[in-house]
């Protein structure tokens, strides 16, 4: 039983973490309580339920959930899980149905969770069964943004855009269209799934802000697996660019990049495609860019990615992505990917990038790869005795950086290189783990 606090074993001043948040198992079920019943989280986005009637089938950390389209249109996220005995009420991945069924006892929910079948129900219950008391259970908050579907089980939790707080820009380079149209990606054909031996926080520091890595990823450079031309590396001639990193403190969120900024005229900032409808596509959306004048985050110019806390990460650009690390313990995450597309992208051009996305990441990918055996070993080497003895280093760069005129909330470092961003969210984590209300 851990009875201490979790910032003293989150020591953001001095930039030491033990290591027992990664392998301990009270550590793991207090998080499940304390973390993802209190946070938001990612459950899925609207086009996989563009129908009355359609519904997906993801997770809410542990928990099961069903998000669906009723008749009216209205989307809803539920508990994967009959109130009668708990069997799930659905268990496809994706689908359309007028109602879900238990397949244990045959209770029955309409597509807006209301109980609406219950086998015996004269003669068994003879009719005293307040129906109405017993529905699917349904999120407390629901948000749809720019397409994303975002829920928490907290009442009590801050709406979700004073949840993002001006950290919503960075997440706005994902979510709209390159051209700048505002909410205009999309989910391209369905979601990766794999599981993995690490803890999920692993993965979500990874996309939070690790520019530190580079060395993982030298050989898949190499051999050049970037999306315009053959041989060329992921993100062109734009790596020139200086970056920074911005994090959060007070809400756990990170950026690997600096703070918004207008277009630079001097760097093209996509790379050169072989594909003529894709090359073609991208000069557009970056004259479009220009002419509407609109800011651009570092990350739709330069690639790069962020994590909103605590486990929903997403990649700009090459390729476009969210990924959603679900914890399965404190040693095996459950991997999600969803990759993004524009709407408006020809047949060709999202067929191109369906390619891209399956060679760049995924469990077969070549990049993912890299970094899945990181997080692996990281953890099969932490777990026993005389390593949980010995903390984590989180130095690198700490002390220089400083708060953003702008962005409030934010702390952006001094240069490309720092682990400020870890810190924030770990001391986040330590903050809402000593909270018990």
């Amino acid at each position: 039983m851990i009875a201490t606090s979790m910032k003293r074993l989150v020591d953001v001043d001095s930039g030491i973490i033990s290591r027992e948040i990664f392998v301990n198992e009270e550590i793991y079920r207090q998080e499940q309580e304390r973390i993802f019943t209190r946070a938001w989280l990612f459950v899925g986005h609207e086009s996989q339920i563009a129908k009355p009637g359609d519904y997906f089938s993801s997770y809410m950390g542990e928990d099961p959930v069903v998000l669906s389209r009723d008749r009216q249109g209205q989307i809803h996220v539920f508990l994967n899980s009959c109130r009668h005995r708990g069997m799930k009420v659905c268990r496809y991945d994706e689908g359309n149905t007028p109602v879900f069924t238990c397949p244990y006892h045959g209770w029955s929910y309409g597509l807006d969770g209301s109980l609406v079948g219950v086998p015996r129900f004269k003669e068994g219950y003879y009719g005293e069964l307040d129906k109405s008391q017993w529905g699917l259970v349904e999120v407390a908050q629901l948000c749809n943004y720019k397409g994303t579907i975002w829920a928490t089980w907290d009442p009590k939790a801050p709406p979700f855009l004073e949840y993002l707080g001006d950290f919503r820009v960075f997440l706005d380079g994902t979510l709209d269209a390159f051209d700048g149209e505002d909410g205009g990606s999309e989910v391209l054909g369905g979601v990766h799934k794999w599981v993995i031996p690490t803890n999920w926080k692993f993965v979500a520091e990874n996309f939070n802000g690790d520019h530190y890595h580079h060395p993982t990823h030298i050989s898949v450079e190499a051999v050049g697996i970037g999306p315009g031309r053959t041989g060329e590396a992921r993100h062109s001639d734009v790596q020139r660019h200086r970056r920074h990193m911005t994090s959060f403190p007070e809400k756990g969120h990170g950026w690997r990049g600096g703070p918004p900024q207008s277009l630079d005229e001097e760097i093209y900032p996509f790379p050169r495609f072989e594909l003529p409808e894709a090359e073609a596509y991208f000069q557009a959306a970056y004259d479009r860019r220009k002419k509407i004048g609109a800011p651009s985050p570092p990350t739709w110019m330069f690639g790069g990615g962020g994590n909103v806390f605590p486990n929903a990460s997403f990649h700009i650009a090459f390729p476009r992505s969210i990924c959603v690390s679900h914890p399965r313990g404190p040693l095996h995450t459950e991997m999600w990917r969803w990759y993004l597309v524009d709407k408006n992208f020809p047949d060709a051009v999202k067929d191109h990038f369906r390619h891209y996305s399956m060679r760049y990441g995924g469990p077969a990918g070549m990049t993912e790869q890299d970094d899945m055996e990181n997080w692996c070993y990281a953890t099969a080497a932490s777990k026993g005795p005389i390593a949980r003895r010995y903390d984590y280093n989180y130095q690198l760069g700490l002390g220089h950086g400083g708060v953003h005129p702008r962005l409030q909330g934010a702390w952006v470092s001094d240069g490309e290189f720092s682990e400020r961003n870890a810190l924030s969210m770990y001391g986040h984590w330590a903050e809402m783990m000593d909270r018990a209300d």
